[in-house]
């Protein structure tokens, strides 16, 4: 079973636990509606129409209103440490929350108590919180863009506002950004990065690099790294190993880009909508 953990900017949310369902562009868990434009709503929706493509029931969401304040995340992390031991989840991600070293290491403490140890995955803010906890080995995937990536790669970087210049500006040399973060134990056991071209990666070096069809119109459409997460979870979930997914959710999420004919006014949700249609041209056997 699939779970994915995140916030939604709407400080009245409180803590919900329940499986997600995607009616139209509008996300339900427990109750509650939200619009599917970016973040954990579009991580999720995409992991919600892999699924079906896939056969997969929809997973379970861990959800939480946080407006950049930090108050929804804390309630979420607290709700994850008095609990998460006792689910059954065969994937775990990790989407937007606040970072908070001593919250992050409670809750992986208690992943780590879990009858069966799930296979983990984190972007966003919570990437940010593993590797600032020293803890990014314990993840199987991260999935960063390359300014995210900067961060890891930034030994001496308490926080991403820290990273230093020199890195930032080292965009065009995204295997020298990989090397350094697992020179430095900073990154999951594989790392899918994501921008113009997308970079699957192990501490051995670039696996794969997936760069077609590109389409540069979906550059300013927000969501569409949120995403990419969601469909690699999905794929996890259906039982593909880690790396094969993340490249496999790369191809897949670049063409449904491209069946959505994007233009700058396109929302994320039309890409979502073809996915089911790009992972059965990725994965006829589907």
């Amino acid at each position: 079973m699939l779970a994915i953990v995140g916030t939604v900017p709407d400080r009245a949310v409180p803590v919900l636990m329940g499986a997600a369902a995607l009616e139209g562009d509008v996300l339900t868990v427990g109750g509650h509606r939200f619009p599917v434009n970016r973040g954990t709503p579009a991580l999720i929706a995409a992991a919600i129409e892999a699924g079906r493509a896939l056969g997969l029931p929809a997973p379970t969401a861990y959800l939480a209103g946080d407006i950049g304040l930090g108050d929804g995340s804390r309630r979420l992390y607290a709700y994850l440490t008095e609990n998460i031991a006792q689910a059954a989840h065969d994937v775990l991600v990790f989407h937007y929350l606040q970072p908070d070293v001593d919250w992050h290491n409670r809750v992986l403490f208690a992943v780590q108590e879990m009858a069966s140890s799930p296979i983990l995955i984190a972007d966003a803010g919570f990437m940010y919180v593993a590797k600032m906890s020293g803890q990014a080995d314990a993840y199987d995937l991260f999935t960063p863009d390359i300014g995210e990536l900067s961060f890891l790669a930034d030994e001496q970087a308490p926080h991403p506002f820290y990273t230093r210049g020199f890195i930032l500006h080292m965009e065009n040399q995204v295997p020298e950004m990989i090397a350094m973060a697992y020179q430095h134990q900073n990154a999951a056991k594989y790392l899918l990065v994501k921008g113009r071209r997308d970079y699957v990666a192990d501490r051995r070096g670039v696996r794969a690099v997936i760069d077609s069809p590109s389409v540069p119109t979906l550059e300013p459409i927000g969501g569409t790294g949120d995403t990419v997460t969601g469909i690699a979870a999905a794929l996890v979930n259906s039982g593909m190993p880690v790396a094969a997914a993340a490249e496999t959710a790369a191809r897949i999420n670049r063409l449904a880009g491209q069946y959505a004919q994007p233009t700058p006014a396109t929302q994320v949700t039309a890409i979502i909508a073809c996915i089911g249609q790009a992972l059965r041209e990725v994965l006829p056997t589907q």
